[in-house]
């Protein structure tokens, strides 16, 4: 999808106009959304708060309290430093208000894409989810938020957690440009899922690029991302479509809607516990999905999904696969001065 979105310099961009080459202007999570919304993945509807947004904001900031220089001349190593200078500017963003103008903009958004119904709002910062770096876990989530106020409050929370010692401290151990970092904030409509998981086109333990594995339980994909429910576990040849490995959890808590906004955890019925939560047809769906995302990217993905009450399978999220890329990208051996010598030491030399 064309990138020609990015000139407009617009506050807020929805998924239909946005393309995986428009990272500087959604963050890598929005980016990937509009791109496969413009693919016809079954991805569920919403907008990005843009970085254009976000750096109009912090630029007023900035000028008062020298937010960007304060990040820079931090010590990688210096961790007590880190973390007080980065309390003190998460203080800051998150009790800054928004402009009217760009308040009124992102309510009005919010009322087109159905006020009243509940979202998720996820920080997408520009250096997120590529397959150098991924920023996953470092920046917030927000679940079944349900009105303009806490979607405003929530927004500011997306912002602030760009400053948290985790990011922090991870950009500056890679180096990353201060100047050039910025955050872009997903509002999407939620699902309430009655399951929902992750799907790795390729092996998340082994490398293995001819299987998908598939992770799901019961209820919000909150709880299987965070590791408080051991999931279900399938493993399925993409050519053949077997189901190799099949491994039903008992799965003791969901994450569900909370009636005031939020997720509640609750513990999962006598019956459903060790029930498996995905059916065979549910697995070959999701497989045929996960192929149709990685053919479309041209690489492995790491993808969360989420089916409704309905059944019908939505897709929340797709980043390159990063673990096994890395490796991949790694020297087999280091080479030796000569060729022999080379080879020698990738045969392990001779045993004595």
């Amino acid at each position: 999808m064309s990138s020609a979105v990015a000139s407009k310099h617009q506050p807020v961009l929805w998924f239909k106009e946005l393309g995986i080459h428009d990272r500087p202007v959604a963050g890598g999570k929005g980016a990937s959304l509009g791109e496969m919304t413009g693919a016809g993945l079954p991805i569920p509807p919403g907008f990005v708060v843009s970085t254009v947004a976000f750096n109009q904001w912090l630029q007023e900031l900035d000028q008062r309290h020298s937010i960007r220089s304060r990040i820079t001349a931090l010590d990688k190593d210096n961790l007590p430093a880190i973390q007080q200078c980065t309390a003190e500017i998460r203080a800051l963003i998150e009790h800054e208000p928004l402009s009217p103008q760009l308040h009124a903009t992102i309510v009005g958004s919010y009322a087109e894409l159905g006020a009243g119904h509940p979202v998720a709002v996820r920080s997408s910062a520009t250096s997120e989810d590529s397959a150098e770096a991924s920023f996953a876990g470092l920046q917030d989530t927000y679940l079944w938020v349900k009105s303009e106020a806490e979607l405003i409050s929530k927004i500011r929370s997306c912002w602030a957690s760009l400053y948290s010692p985790e990011s922090v401290s991870y950009r500056l151990r890679l180096n990353l440009p201060e100047a050039q970092l910025a955050m872009g904030v997903v509002v999407q409509r939620m699902v309430n899922s009655s399951c929902s998981g992750v799907m790795f086109t390729r092996s998340p333990t082994t490398g293995d690029r001819s299987v998908i594995t598939i992770e799901g339980s019961w209820g919000l994909g909150s709880a299987v991302v965070s590791g408080e429910v051991t999931p279900d576990r399938f493993v399925i040849n993409k050519v053949t479509r077997e189901i190799r490995t099949r491994v039903v959890a008992d799965k003791a808590i969901e994450h569900v809607p909370a009636e005031q906004g939020g997720v509640l955890e609750q513990e999962v019925s006598a019956e459903r516990r060790k029930q498996c939560c995905l059916s065979d047809a549910q697995i070959h769906a999701l497989v045929a999905l996960g192929k149709k995302v990685e053919q479309h990217y041209g690489s492995p993905q790491d993808i969360e999904w989420a089916l409704d009450q309905d059944g019908n399978i939505l897709l929340l999220q797709s980043r390159p696969e990063t673990v096994w890329a890395s490796k991949e990208r790694m020297a087999v051996a280091k080479p030796a001065a000569r060729a022999f010598d080379h080879i020698f030491n990738v045969m392990g030399g001779v045993k004595k």
